[in-house]
């Protein structure tokens, strides 16, 4: 396993299972990034990472303490857990809930732009509150990029709808377009230059 270099941190709640499959199935396997993941479930639902392994070939995991973030990889946080950026390890908090969620894709979102600043782009699904949206705005402001699932197509738009009320710059895509998309946006940003994206603007689509 080698480190990675660019990171993709994806925030869902309700409705996430089935979008995270799609978004995974079309992911470019030899994309050059590791992805992380704060999925809204209950405490008992740790078959997460098995169903969505069928979507896949990367290897998905349930994150652990310290554990290095790797390339080729899809890390999820636990249920119960803050999952933070810290370099280029994991760091599990247990921290109370923010926006009443723990995990909170605030806090992933966050720590994950003053971790890889340019070097990450931010993807929110869907869901049925705001959480993600500050955190998209961060991302953007650290010199990365943001990508928000088409609201049309969520299964709840309130998250996707918070994100983009933000006036963030983001690219909006359905779910099937996201997988490429990312493929796009990283091998076209190499390691070391910064994007020119702000956090108001107009929002482009796919």
């Amino acid at each position: 396993m080698s480190a990675a270099d660019h990171l993709v941190v994806v925030g869902c709640s309700w409705g996430g299972l089935d979008a995270l499959s799609r978004l995974l199935a079309h992911v470019p396997q030899d994309l050059p990034a590791a992805i992380v993941v704060a999925q809204h479930r209950m405490h008992d639902a740790s078959y997460l990472a098995e169903l969505l392994a069928r979507h896949t070939d990367w290897p998905v995991c349930e994150a652990e303490d310290k554990e290095p973030i790797s390339v080729g990889h899809v890390h999820l946080a636990p249920p119960g857990y803050h999952l933070l950026i810290d370099g280029h390890r994991l760091a599990l908090s247990t921290e109370g809930p923010v926006r009443h969620s723990r995990p909170s894709i605030d806090v992933l979102f966050e720590s994950a732009a003053e971790a890889f600043t340019h070097r990450v782009v931010g993807v929110v699904l869907t869901g049925a509150n705001s959480d993600g949206a500050r955190g998209l705005v961060r991302i953007v402001r650290r010199g990365g990029r943001a990508v928000v699932q088409d609201p049309a197509t969520a299964a709840r738009r309130d998250m996707p709808e918070a994100a983009l009320a933000t006036g963030v710059d983001a690219t909006v895509a359905p779910l099937e377009e996201i997988g490429p998309l990312l493929g796009q946006m990283i091998t076209s940003h190499p390691q070391g230059e910064r994007s020119s994206s702000h956090p108001q603007g107009e929002r482009s689509s796919t």
